[in-house]
């Protein structure tokens, strides 16, 4: 199934965080807090203001972001869990270096 959020959703994939300490301990699942880290699968068009016009998003597919701990709606798409939330409620853009480590 092919999806595309409305006006200035998103649509995230989480990314999985490590269940492995530093010090090697490992994390049961059950334990481990949901990752706040995802990619921009599908962006919408952007917020349309009161005159009509469209100011686009600042975020596109393939972008790596940080997302509060209870941001988004959680929905499942061709069996996969999927988060749409407002680009207001994205803090910010991960960038990576051109060795495609995170700065």
């Amino acid at each position: 199934m092919k999806f595309r959020p409305l006006h200035d959703r998103v649509l995230v994939r989480r990314v999985e965080t490590e269940a492995k300490t530093a010090g090697g301990i490992i994390i049961p699942e059950t334990a481990q807090e949901k990752p706040s880290e995802g990619v921009i699968v599908a962006a919408g068009t952007g917020a349309r203001r009161d005159d009509g016009t469209v100011v686009p998003l600042e975020l596109k597919a393939g972008d790596t972001v940080l997302f509060g701990k209870w941001g988004g709606t959680e929905v499942k798409i061709d069996g996969e869990d999927l988060l749409i939330m407002k680009e207001s409620d994205i803090l910010g853009v991960i960038e990576t270096s051109a060795k495609g480590k995170k700065k």
